[in-house]
């Protein structure tokens, strides 16, 4: 019998059978990502337990055989810019929403965007007819009262259907640079405070979100009427909040915050306590000084500008040649650093604004 050890996230707490698991990874082959891989199959044996009955199999099953499905789709398209759209399957192609969607993902398109959207009717159809073939990405759900996907997707290599609604939000979310959500119903509503709470939180990365509307609509006035004098005005929020999203009446609108969003900003990195910020222009020492000033209340000392990637970033490559600035966030304040970020594409030394049309 193998000695036995405490079990942790990357040992079985039996010595041989972890041993007999490095073996499995080497036979498949596996050099990069091995810690990764490697907590997966100890997770694998955690479910063999008894304690785990038939049900539960099943659901991790399906979760992470349809996480794969997602992750492959993606795999060749991470370098490419993409927005998720939210929107009612009710939506009908006479609606002016309809056009609204499909003529923001055309626009989008145009600048070398794609749209991720479900495969349904409605929003989702419009969305994947402005964007295109080669710009559309399809992540269907399966509901029984639903014929498939539309006939944008329905024989795209770029759709993959789901069973459950958490696995494909995740797959909606992950991969996307900017959202944009139009009127729906409990299903968009519940993607738009999801969405909203994993940025309010930092579980997703800053990104511009855009409450779309034709003009002279009221669906999101109402919906902000709600939030500021209930939810806001009952202190369960904090006033900050708000500019996590902007409600736009237009084309040129919703895609002037979208791509404005990355004017300067390109993306960013936790290493450590450190938070780096990339960009695509180098700031002045007197840009970031006074970025010091005005965000004192988020950031514990200076920020800095780097002269090159830290360590952590140049072992993964990650965006060698672009210009960096480095703080100490509070990891609290996210509505604030959308600020900041918004502060930073507004520098003298950014990139002039993008054009339209």
């Amino acid at each position: 019998m193998s000695p036995a050890r405490p079990p942790s996230a990357r040992t079985t707490g039996d010595t041989e059978l972890d041993r007999r698991l490095e073996e499995l990874l080497d036979a498949a082959g596996v050099t990069a990502n091995r810690d990764q891989l490697l907590e997966l199959l100890v997770t694998v044996v955690r479910l063999s337990s008894d304690r785990s009955d038939r049900l539960d199999l099943k659901i991790a099953t399906a979760a992470l055989r349809e996480m794969a499905d997602g992750f492959e789709l993606f795999a060749p398209y991470r370098s490419v810019r993409k927005i998720t759209m939210f929107g009612s399957a009710r939506t009908a192609t006479s609606d002016p929403l309809y056009a609204l969607a499909r003529d923001l993902a055309a626009l989008l398109a145009a600048h070398g965007w794609s749209t991720v959207t479900g495969a349904g009717p409605g929003i989702m159809a419009a969305g994947l007819e402005g964007a295109g073939a080669d710009h559309a990405f399809g992540i269907n759900i399966r509901l029984p009262f639903e014929q498939g996907a539309n006939e944008f997707i329905a024989s795209d290599p770029k759709l993959v259907s789901m069973k459950y609604f958490f696995t494909r939000k995740l797959l909606l979310i992950k991969e996307s640079y900017g959202y944009a959500v139009l009127p729906g119903g409990f299903g968009t509503l519940d993607e738009a405070f999801e969405l909203l709470t994993l940025l309010q939180t930092g579980k997703a990365e800053p990104a511009p979100v855009v409450l779309l509307d034709v003009p002279g609509g009221t669906y999101w006035q109402k919906w902000e009427a709600f939030v500021v004098g209930e939810v806001a005005a009952r202190r369960l929020i904090a006033d900050d909040d708000r500019r996590l999203y902007t409600i736009v009446d237009g084309v040129d609108a919703a895609a002037a915050e979208i791509l404005g969003f990355y004017r300067n900003y390109h993306s960013l990195r936790w290493v450590g306590d450190t938070l780096v910020i990339r960009l695509e222009r180098r700031p002045t020492e007197a840009e970031v000084d006074d970025l010091t000033a005005r965000f004192g209340d988020i950031v514990r000392g200076a920020i800095a500008v780097l002269d090159q990637p830290l360590p952590a970033e140049r072992r993964a490559e990650q965006f060698p040649e672009l210009a960096r600035v480095a703080l100490r966030f509070d990891r609290v304040s996210y509505a604030r650093l959308r600020d900041l970020i918004a502060a930073v594409n507004q520098l003298d030394s950014a990139p002039p604004p993008i054009r339209l049309r």
